[in-house]
């Protein structure tokens, strides 16, 4: 795997006039700034009637000279940022830290998000760390451990895990789950485990409605699909599907002791931000460390059970050998 290659592409600048943070707003310092998500926030979190109580402040803008959607969108996310919403773009994670309560690592490209938290994790800033939280399981086993250790909270979370039905479903709005088949779009990026770029949005809705307890998966790939299967410890099934063909969209059939029911769609971003809002000022985190890696080691095993030509991998395998890199 390529190392990514991390460029400054901006320079503290002055915000304009009124944009500061507001009264008792919780300060909000973004690095990464190449993906539409930090553009998508502050245009929620910074809009004059905004009721979430947090702003996005400073800016730290890091580019990935290897991925294109990166590379290719860095200048006018920021200049987004700095122009629309009054986002102040700084020279240095340092110098964002002074700043600001709180940080969002918005880098579109996982591999440098270890990097990127290591930092505010020390400052003991709470952290929010968009998808995928890492570009590997090791260095996702590793923020947690790291905020762990700091006593900093720290989670990460795609936006289709606060879709309604999904949240109601895990409420119990279908009686006990008995079992979940999860879809998403699933482009990949040679980069990153093949799950991890855009497939985490079906697997999070998977477990948002199943919980964690997976113990193992197959998985069987061809050129424009994903179909990949896994066991719970009580013996439930959850697949997730992923699609590079044909209409791409969001959604599940759950099978629950009260009722069967096929979902479609999503709440968009407010939902998610209103979590990481709450997050913010409550220093509370939504969700548990532990799911998410559990997340991370369901799509890391998938990719072994691709180089075993779709056998059975455990989890805890998967999970041994991360935890063996460090």
């Amino acid at each position: 795997m390529k190392k990514a290659l991390m460029v400054v592409v901006g320079l503290a600048v002055v915000a304009a006039p009124g944009t500061g943070a507001r009264g008792e707003d919780f300060r909000i310092g973004m690095i990464g700034l190449d993906t539409s998500h930090a553009v998508a926030f502050a245009k929620v979190l910074n809009a004059t009637n905004s009721p979430h109580g947090c702003r996005v402040v400073a800016g730290f803008p890091m580019v990935s000279q290897d991925v294109a959607s990166s590379r290719d969108r860095i200048e006018k996310y920021t200049a987004q940022l700095r122009d629309e919403f009054g986002v102040k773009i700084v020279g240095g994670i340092q110098e964002m830290l002074g700043m600001v309560d709180g940080v969002m690592v918005e880098s579109v490209d996982g591999r440098p998000h270890l990097e990127q938290a290591r930092p505010a994790i020390a400052a003991g800033k709470p952290v929010f760390i968009d998808k995928p939280v890492a570009g590997n399981l090791a260095d996702a086993i590793e923020i947690f451990r790291l905020a762990e250790e700091k006593g900093v909270p720290c989670w990460s979370a795609s936006s289709l895990r606060y879709a309604p039905w999904a949240v109601e479903a895990r409420a119990g709005a279908v009686g006990e789950i008995l079992g979940c088949d999860a879809f998403s779009p699933c482009t990949l990026e040679e980069h990153h485990p093949d799950l991890y770029w855009y497939g985490i949005h079906g697997v999070e809705i998977l477990f948002t409605v199943m919980g964690p307890g997976c113990k193992s998966v197959r998985r069987v790939q061809t050129p424009d699909y994903e179909q990949v299967t896994g066991i719970w410890a009580d013996g439930r099934i959850g697949t997730f599907r992923g699609t590079r063909k044909g209409k791409h969209d969001y959604g599940a059939t759950i099978f629950g002791a009260k009722k069967v029911v096929a979902n479609v769609g999503y709440g968009g971003y407010e939902p998610l931000l209103v979590q990481v809002a709450e997050f913010f000022k409550t220093r509370k985190v939504p969700v548990a460390p532990a799911e998410t890696i559990e997340i991370f080691a369901f799509m890391s095993a998938a990719d072994e059970s691709k180089k075993r030509g779709g056998a059975e991998v455990t989890l805890e395998e998967v999970l041994a050998a991360a935890r063996g890199k460090r």
